[in-house]
């Protein structure tokens, strides 16, 4: 886990130690097959890289969760939204839940209800490649490459997909 004070910003760094905490948790948890879903855009970047590493032989499934988040009502229509790509039943499936950030904890709700839309999997292991404070859902990843503590007014942006990239940026405030 690493603190912003020293927060590093090498994307190949954050992989490695998210290739290795996945692995840790594939073979504690006895993840037989698993099958990963990477989150629109960022998550299923990221999601490619670890699939590719793990060289997992399920194919790789992408997850838009635009119409399940519980503030559709209130940004509207997103103009990138992406088709979901799944296999047909999750049913008693090992997955793997990729997302570049986790912050508030609501992207990652809204894709858990998406995928119990495909049916009730066995277990769902959350990775992410950085997660920050800001919690107001009570969920948490089960492996993630650093943490960090940013003001409001700052935010991680996830550049790629190639070349993949990490930055934090400063976030103008509305007058």
């Amino acid at each position: 886990m690493t603190a912003m004070s020293n927060f590093n910003l090498d994307i190949d760094s954050l992989l490695d130690t998210l290739e290795n905490a996945i692995r840790q948790q594939i073979s504690l948890r006895k993840l037989d097959n698993p099958l990963m879903i990477g989150i629109h855009s960022g998550g299923a970047w990221v999601a490619r890289q670890m699939h590719q590493r793990l060289g997992l032989q399920e194919g790789l499934g992408l997850l838009d969760i635009t119409f399940y988040r519980d503030d559709f009502s209130q940004i509207g229509m997103h103009p990138n939204v992406k088709s979901s790509q799944l296999p047909r039943h999750l049913e008693g499936r090992n997955i793997i839940l990729i997302d570049d950030v986790f912050y508030t904890g609501r992207t990652i709700r809204a894709a858990l209800n998406e995928i119990f839309d495909y049916g009730r999997p066995n277990q769902v292991l959350l990775a992410v490649l950085v997660e920050r404070n800001g919690r107001q859902i009570p969920l948490q990843p089960d492996c993630k490459a650093a943490s960090i503590d940013l003001p409001a007014n700052q935010r991680i942006q996830l550049t790629g997909p190639e070349p993949l990239g990490i930055a934090i940026q400063t976030v103008a405030r509305a007058a």
